[in-house]
């Protein structure tokens, strides 16, 4: 490994760097596989929450119906 100026005073270290393409673009597309998979994966959770909340809405707004008797549930008693 020769030394080489970079400037005046400063010597730094020459590296080779050895490319290989098939490999850099393997890799690369394993990452893109790798993010398609992880964004399908999102959607199909972000889906499956949109459902579950859409039948909580369906659930609150068909309630319980009227109470029996008004005077229950009116009031809440606690003691600390």
């Amino acid at each position: 490994m020769e030394l080489i100026p970079i400037f005046k005073d400063q010597l730094t270290r020459k590296v080779e760097i050895d490319m290989d393409i098939a490999a850099l673009s393997m890799g690369m597309s394993q990452m893109q596989v790798a993010q398609q998979a992880s964004v399908s994966v999102m959607k199909m959770a972000m889906d499956t929450g949109s459902e579950q909340m859409t039948e909580m809405v369906k659930m609150v707004d068909s309630g319980a119906g009227p109470s029996p008797d008004p005077n229950i549930g009116q009031f809440l008693d606690v003691t600390v």
